[in-house]
């Protein structure tokens, strides 16, 4: 809950730098690629692990930490990036190959 709190807290002040429409996405704890990668290293140590361009045009980034946090943004064409999920116990796993055994 806390950690949410902050992230919305930063992102709605760096939102006043946006025109009105990201203003309006404060809500959803929006601001610039580069202010939510800042924030998430230095609040929570996490880094961008994995990577993938999204339907809408987004890019997905999922972002974690040696201690286990982890974040999901999108990022819009625009550089606008959104908060979509956190969580805990984040754990890297092999690739499963086709003909593997899970």
């Amino acid at each position: 809950m806390y950690r949410s709190t902050a992230f919305v807290a930063v992102f709605a002040v760096a939102s006043l730098a946006f025109d009105g429409v990201a203003f309006a996405q404060q809500q959803r704890a929006c601001a610039s690629r580069d202010a939510a990668l800042q924030h998430l290293a230095k609040k929570y140590s996490e880094e961008p692990v994995a990577i993938g361009l999204a339907n809408n045009g987004g890019v997905l980034e999922v972002l974690s930490s040696d201690g286990g946090s982890w974040t999901i943004i999108l990022t819009m064409p625009n550089g606008v990036s959104c908060m979509l999920a956190t969580g805990q116990s984040w754990e890297a796993i092999a690739p499963v190959t086709s003909g593997s055994k899970v």
